[in-house]
């Protein structure tokens, strides 16, 4: 004999502090953020992804190859533009689908006073609405990046699930 069980319906935590459909507008931009990135940053990327192509941490490596000087890892800097878009949800499952392309490397110079946790390098993003998909229940942000004058992450979205 099987038994009725009610059950209460999934909700994420955080989920009463996080944007509604309902309240989403195109056009609004719902996250603005300057990132700062730092030598020390780019060491503990790379410890965590695996990556430690010497472009990331050795200038004069960097430099034979043709770059200006050590650059950010690209999935940093798109980790870093996501990061702030989960805080934004609360969130972090909500994200369910991003995509980027990698347009402009992100130069993290050393910083005169030589302590590597001093950021020499900022990301610019803002975050839009580009399209309201009531269906789906999710927005789609458009997300613009720039390090200094140049675009360093290009056609970026964001698909975000709201409650």
């Amino acid at each position: 004999m099987s038994e009725s069980v009610e059950r209460e319906e999934y909700r994420p935590s955080g989920t009463d502090l996080a944007p509604k459909l309902r309240d989403q507008e195109v056009g609004r931009t719902v996250v603005s953020a300057r990132i700062p990135l730092s030598r020390a940053d780019l060491v503990a990327y790379a410890g965590a992804s695996g990556d430690h192509n010497p472009i990331h941490w050795n200038e004069r490596f960097a430099r034979e190859v043709g770059l200006d000087d050590v650059i950010a890892h690209g999935m940093l800097s798109m980790g870093s533009v996501l990061a702030r878009i989960t805080e934004w949800a609360v969130d972090p499952g909500a994200i369910i689908d991003c995509r980027t392309r990698f347009t402009a490397p992100v130069v993290v110079a050393d910083a005169d006073s030589g302590a590597p946790d001093t950021p020499t390098a900022y990301l610019d993003m803002a975050a839009v609405v580009g399209a309201i998909d009531e269906e789906a229940g999710a927005v789609r942000l458009d997300i613009s990046v720039s390090c200094g004058e140049d675009t360093v992450l290009g056609r970026t979205q964001a698909k975000v699930r709201l409650a």
